[in-house]
């Protein structure tokens, strides 16, 4: 059975542009105007308020992304119009980020992929999607729920079909080991950042199961970029060897600043699950202060040897997963090619390796104006640094000129900032209300 398409009822009087259904998941991620045609933002997730008895819920409003990865609340009563793959906004927006009260859920943080009970049958199935209908009044409610039976042997796939809000029972009772596969999928679109925006603002349980069902690779990139007590109380919850995986798969400086936020027994336990170059790279990161050159530089800059050519060194910089800072520029030393390396020699531009032919040696374009520094250099020097050359990238050497790294811009930027910076951002406008903010 397939859903009707957002806009596809009836409109209330005076609402012509606005249809009085719309199914949540068709609203994820439909971009949101104001009356002037401007973008607001992008539709996240919808709250409402579940009740016990069988009243239906009522739509308090939509959460919306908005630059840069914020999320805010818009109510419905500010909602002109739904329809055409859009929603139309009207009147101040208030972009203080959002916070859930207590008695709220989010439809797709918690209730996608629920399990519940067909009250008359007693069958379990599971909620796929939920309805909600503007009524005469022009509250919105969730009226109806799409929802799909158990497969059986005849079915790969269950039976699907919209129920009635009244059909259901268990909805609004927590669940433990509650599936969280389309919260997954709504989050594929999205980059680390915004995920972990997504991921800090859902209810403690709920944080910990979306991280559990993460790729490796997606989970350490976005434990890079979550407060300090999230990343901790989710490495805390995966078992050893997974969290060993996720380590050895993130930025060695952010897994060192994580390991140090852990007691000393349990980081070395962890220490020690991992392969003895990377622990020996971590343990050596641990050993500088947090806020010094060796505490913020990464042990993974892109080395070359001084025979390499101009074609190698584009070719390590094309790489898709490196990040844009790290991708900047190449650093030339003597083997062995790995942190530390052999005598460093001095680093090349990208935009000078576009501009020569692809057989040069990268010796040849050396730049030795860029001046090392030592991994002790604290973070205001590395910071004067980089105001004053205009860099992008300094390297960090041992007093032998050994090469132990690289702090790019990235990494001042993230020092700079207070240690809570991701939890409270500065508002950049305010409105009249109370809910949430408003």
């Amino acid at each position: 059975m397939s859903r009707p398409k957002l806009g596809a009822a009836t409109n209330l009087p005076g609402m012509a542009t606005s249809p009085t259904r719309a199914f949540v998941a068709r609203l994820a991620g439909v971009a949101v105007f104001d009356p002037n045609g401007d973008q607001l933002g992008k539709v996240r997730d919808v709250v409402v308020t579940l009740r016990a008895d069988a009243t239906a819920p009522r739509v308090h409003g939509l959460v919306l992304e908005v630059p840069p990865h914020r999320r805010i609340f818009l109510p419905m009563t500010r909602i002109t119009g739904m329809d055409g793959g859009q929603v139309i906004a009207s009147g101040l927006v208030n972009l203080r980020r959002f916070e859930p009260r207590n008695n709220e859920t989010l439809v797709v943080a918690e209730l996608f992929d629920r399990k519940v009970k067909l009250r008359y049958t007693g069958e379990q199935v599971t909620v796929l999607d939920l309805a909600m209908d503007q009524d005469r009044q022009r509250d919105w409610i969730i009226s109806k729920l799409f929802v799909r039976k158990q497969s059986n042997k005849l079915r790969r796939r269950g039976e699907t079909l919209t129920v009635d809000w009244t059909e259901i029972d268990g909805l609004a009772t927590d669940q433990h080991g509650q599936p969280v596969d389309a919260l997954l999928d709504s989050l594929d679109d999205m980059r680390p950042a915004d995920i972990a925006s997504v991921l800090h603002e859902l209810p403690f349980k709920r944080q910990l199961e979306v991280a559990q069902g993460m790729e490796d690779d997606l989970l350490a990139d976005v434990l890079e970029e979550l407060p300090d007590a999230d990343q901790v109380a989710i490495l805390a919850m995966l078992d050893d060897e997974r969290a060993a995986d996720i380590l050895e798969e993130m930025d060695p400086g952010d897994a060192a600043d994580l390991l140090s936020d852990l007691t000393p027994e349990r980081a070395e336990e962890l220490l020690g699950l991992l392969e003895p170059d990377d622990a020996e790279d971590l343990r050596r990161l641990l050993t500088y202060d947090e806020r010094s050159a060796g505490g913020i530089m990464t042990t993974e800059p892109i080395i070359l040897a001084p025979d390499a050519t101009v074609a190698e060194g584009l070719a390590r910089i094309a790489n898709a997963e490196l990040p844009p800072s790290l991708a900047a520029q190449v650093y030339v030393t003597r083997p062995p090619l790995e942190t530390p390396s052999g005598k460093f020699l001095g680093v090349v531009h990208f935009q000078r390796l576009l501009r020569e032919i692809p057989g040069t040696l990268v010796s040849s374009l050396v730049d030795r104006d860029v001046e090392a520094v030592g991994p002790e250099a604290s973070l205001d020097e590395v910071v004067r640094r980089f105001a004053r050359y205009n860099l992008v990238g300094l390297p960090v050497v041992d007093t032998d000129d050994h090469l132990l790294g690289a702090v790019t811009v990235d990494d001042v930027v993230d020092h700079m900032l207070p240690d809570n910076w991701r939890e409270h951002e500065t508002d950049p406008g305010t409105a009249e209300g109370a809910h949430h903010g408003l």
